[in-house]
């Protein structure tokens, strides 16, 4: 039997300020255990939650970029459940009044563009982290209250290709609009995602598999892949799929059943009696809306339109948004935006890769790049000069001290070229008979001479033209 996969994705994503959503402590990855908690997110009695504004505007910023329908009218709600990791005894979230609804994320498929349609975001606040071993549970409360959004797709992806492009796609526009630092292996973007098999030509959904915490795009897509061997082999066989919640074993490349679920879980929502409705000013709401960061698909637009790039160069810088940042820095000085490409996407990032520098440690300066590039351009260092230029650039150096202390600016100067070339013809008759008799190679030989006479100062370009012009008269 040939079966459709359905699936959707819920993100959560922590949004990126200093401190938590309901209270004043910070915000701090990696920080000593319980070192970054207080009163409020540990639920201590007489306490009173109160709402962080920049959590409030990043998330209008990813709705208005996800094109959603923002509600002006902010409301949060209480999901009451018991569980460890919740000091509370419920979490603050927005059941029944998300900050956006509706909304798509465009993805390339096998089949071209394709819309993914969003249900949702809303905000809430994070739980603590449990830390699992022989002895017991240890919980670390300082991720308990860090501001999230939660992203809802809708049932609209039907391979693990598609899933995996968009929780990318998700990724990189809320990396670009600055909402999250979306680090996956730190849990600050966290991926769940619901998969269900139905037979071909039908429409109702099949029963559903929630696969939680996926913690890296690739998994994403292998988890889903081996769930959807899995589901398939089982309905094949004539058995049932049962409603779970399973995880991804990255050593055995397979989905392992953490829990069963007895239908839907009721929370027992209900409205939060100590946050009163905030209504959002329409001038706030404008001023966010017309401000946002320059996002991945306008970027590459502009790096095929302005600069002429291809769609393999405009992809690559795009994917890392501080690779694409520097690039644009280059281009402020200089023209040619195919070599800045080039050098920018192999050159540079062979470079940092083998000094194991990231992005933020990158040593060079992008005006000393543009500098060397247009030096290679006016014909003043060779490209092959320009490879020991670049090795000290990322030392530090101007390009244009390194190509005066190493003594390495081209002889562009024709009488000089001249009395060079006429040295090294006088110097090979033989040389001159061959290109006489067609063989073409006999220039290759003389260009070769007269780089060795000058040092490797002659420009390559001017000088085979020359030799050329000389031989004729001859």
């Amino acid at each position: 039997m040939k079966y459709e996969t359905v699936i959707g994705i819920e993100i959560h994503c922590e949004l990126k300020t200093k401190t938590k959503m309901f209270s004043g402590a910070p915000v701090t990855f990696g920080a000593p255990a319980n070192s970054c908690v207080n009163e409020i997110d540990l639920g201590h009695p007489g306490i009173l939650p109160c709402v962080n504004k920049e959590a409030v505007r990043l998330a209008v910023m990813a709705a208005t970029a996800l094109h959603c329908e923002i509600d002006p009218l902010v409301k949060f709600d209480r999901k009451n459940y018991y569980y460890s990791d919740l000091p509370k005894g419920f979490q603050i979230t927005q059941q029944f009044h998300p900050i956006g609804t509706g909304g798509y994320v465009e993805i390339e498929s096998e089949e071209g563009v394709k819309q993914i349609r969003l249900n949702r975001i809303h905000m809430e606040e994070d739980t603590a982290k449990q830390f699992h071993n022989e002895a017991g549970t240890l919980i670390d409360f300082n991720r308990a209250g860090t501001p999230l959004i939660e992203i809802v797709s809708e049932a609209d992806m039907r391979s693990g290709k598609e899933a995996a492009a968009y929780v990318e796609k998700l990724r990189s526009i809320l990396h670009y609009l600055g909402v999250s630092d979306v680090k996956m292996e730190e849990g600050s973007m966290r991926c769940d995602v619901n998969i269900s098999l139905r037979e071909v030509g039908t429409t109702a959904f099949g029963v559903k598999t929630e696969i939680k915490n996926l913690n890296s795009i690739a998994n994403v897509q292998k988890a889903v892949e081996y769930e959807i061997q899995r589901q398939s082999e089982l309905l094949d066989q004539g058995e049932s799929i049962i409603q779970e919640t399973r995880r991804f074993d990255e050593a055995k490349k397979a989905t392992v059943s953490m829990r069963k679920k007895e239908g839907n879980v009721d929370y027992k929502y209900f409205p939060e009696p100590n946050i009163l409705p905030i209504r959002l000013a329409d001038d706030w709401i404008k001023e966010i809306q017309e401000h946002l960061p320059e996002l991945p698909d306008a970027r590459i637009q502009r790096y095929q339109s302005d600069y002429g790039l291809n769609d393999y160069d405009a992809g690559v810088l795009v994917n890392n948004r501080d690779l694409a940042n520097f690039f644009d820095c280059v281009c402020e000085h200089t023209g040619e935006y195919k070599l800045a490409a080039n050098w920018t996407i192999v050159e540079l990032t062979a470079a940092l890769n083998k000094a194991n520098y990231k992005m933020d440690q990158n040593p060079c300066d992008p005006k000393h790049l543009a500098d060397m590039i247009n030096m290679m351009k006016a014909g003043e260092i060779s490209s092959k000069q320009a490879k020991t230029v670049f090795e000290e650039i990322m030392l530090g150096k101007d390009p244009k001290t390194v190509v005066e202390e190493k003594g390495m600016k081209q002889m562009s100067d024709t009488t000089e070229l001249l009395r060079m070339i006429n040295e090294v013809l006088d110097q090979n008759p033989k040389s001159i008979e061959d290109f006489k008799n067609g063989k073409d190679r006999a220039i290759g030989f003389l260009v070769g001479q007269v780089m060795k006479a000058s040092k490797g100062q002659a420009n390559p370009a001017m000088t085979n033209q020359l030799i050329k012009e000389e031989l004729s008269k001859r």
